[in-house]
């Protein structure tokens, strides 16, 4: 029982380091398509407009970001939803463009350093750092949150846990005697 716990914690483990690393590619290159637009802007068409030239650049990069997630690093956990699941992750999106935000305010107001290199720092180093964990477990999580059970290496884990619930007399399994049968129960007087 005890190495077939391991072997299940040894797989979440590579399926997770699997996950983190293509989630790194993803953000990489998301990086450089939101920055190479965003320059392309500046230097062309939108240089004298650098904020809907970031906005833009940054919709690319965010519909690029969901796009690869959903086919290559969650790809097994995709939701049948799609709405739903580019729904969330706006959201989450927002949410981790709001802690790198936050970082700028803390480094601007509470620390007092209004230095163009700390606000940098703060947003693009720090925040980028903080928002990019929070996105993956986010990602992860609730937008490509598709139930471990039905991937095919982690289908039996329920099964592990029950019988060894039922083994100790703790777990919840019924005999076909209690089997719920969605009916109330009579009361005999």
């Amino acid at each position: 029982m005890l190495e077939l716990i391991k072997l299940k914690i040894a797989g979440l483990i590579s399926l997770l380091w699997r996950e983190v690393a293509k989630f790194g590619v993803v953000g990489g290159i998301a990086f450089i398509i939101d920055s190479g637009i965003y320059v392309w802007l500046l230097h062309g068409p939108m240089s004298d407009s650098q904020v809907k030239a970031k906005i833009i650049a940054g919709i690319v990069a965010t519909m690029f970001s969901w796009v690869a997630n959903r086919y290559w690093t969650f790809r097994h956990r995709r939701q049948a939803n799609v709405l739903r699941e580019l729904v969330m992750f706006i959201i989450m999106n927002a949410i981790g463009l709001g802690i790198a935000a936050a970082c700028v305010w803390v480094t601007k107001y509470w620390l007092g350093l209004t230095d163009p290199t700390s606000v940098f720092i703060a947003g693009s180093v720090v925040g980028l750092v903080l928002g990019t964990i929070f996105r993956f477990f986010a990602y992860r999580f609730w937008v490509f949150g598709k139930e471990m059970d039905q991937e095919e290496k982690f289908a039996h884990d329920h099964e592990i846990l029950d019988k060894n619930r039922a083994d100790t007399g703790t777990g919840t399994m019924k005999s076909t005697a209690q089997a719920d049968t969605g009916t109330l129960p009579t009361v005999v007087r």
